[in-house]
């Protein structure tokens, strides 16, 4: 019989799995790995935060996460930079923020291993439900702005002219990574957030042969990571989370065999695999 905490790791992982699924994808389409690691970056600001105020720390990892979300828009319409260039700034500014707060607070003991790389197996049925909420409410504003997501994804300017909003859908967009990001950090850590988000959806891209079939395809590959990954921990005596991102890269893996290279996906942007 399994124990009770690992059940609790399994429905947590999967309820991630599935959330990160359709986002990670536009992620892969938009090219904008960078970006899930700056916002996965000042998650640790978020953590460093939320002991200095003494305020709930998936609420001040989210407002962080929104705050340099929102930072970067009004960036890119300043034009002073490049994406890359600002996404370089602003991933390395606040890491390193994060941690200089956390050397000043000498009164404040934490692990940061922890929340580097997540600790799945401590989750809790509180947990359980924040997650599952939290993912169900995700993916409804993923379903309901898919179509404007997708046209911005191809051309904005096309996007604008159909009436779309791309700013609005990028906008929104960012928020939903956001609230992610301080969904999972506490599962697979700050470090490892971008690699789920990104692994599945790469994929699921090469398995797929229409953007809603990879954005389910990536949902249950990274399902299928937490299980192997999680069973493979739990019989190597191996970290919990750095195990679903090495299950991740083998179903990656196994994806690029021949067998796997028989399907030809169109991506939004048109660009085949």
């Amino acid at each position: 019989m399994l124990d009770d905490f690992f059940v609790r790791a399994l429905l947590a992982g999967i309820g991630l799995a599935l959330t990160t699924g359709p986002l990670g994808c536009l992620v892969v389409w938009r090219r904008m790995a960078y970006f899930g690691d700056t916002m996965a970056h000042s998650a640790l600001l978020g953590v460093a935060l939320s002991l200095f105020f003494q305020i709930n720390l998936l609420v001040s990892v989210f407002v962080v996460a929104v705050a340099v979300s929102l930072l970067l828009l009004l960036l890119q319409k300043r034009q002073a930079l490049s994406a890359d260039s600002l996404l370089g700034i602003l991933s390395h500014s606040t890491l390193a923020i994060g941690l200089v707060l956390v050397a000043f607070m000498t009164w404040v003991r934490i692990d940061l291993i922890a929340f580097l790389f997540g600790d799945i197996l401590a989750v809790t049925p509180a947990d359980i439900a924040f997650i599952w909420i939290g993912g169900a409410v995700v993916l409804g504003f993923v379903v309901y702005l898919w179509r404007s997501l997708i046209a911005s994804t191809v051309s904005p300017d096309l996007a604008e002219a159909e009436g779309l909003k791309p700013e609005r859908a990028q906008l929104a967009f960012m928020l939903l990574m956001a609230l992610v990001i301080a969904i999972a950090m506490k599962i697979v850590g700050i470090m490892l957030i971008t690699a789920l988000l990104i692994i599945p959806a790469a994929t699921a891209r090469r398995l797929s042969s229409s953007p809603e079939a990879m954005a389910v395809t990536a949902s249950l590959v990274g399902a299928l990571a937490v299980v192997l990954g999680l069973f493979g921990s739990l019989y190597q005596d191996t970290p919990s989370g750095p195990s679903i991102v090495v299950a991740a890269l083998a179903l990656f893996v196994i994806s690029l065999l021949p067998l796997g290279s028989r399907i030809i996906h169109r991506s939004p942007a048109g660009d085949q695999t």
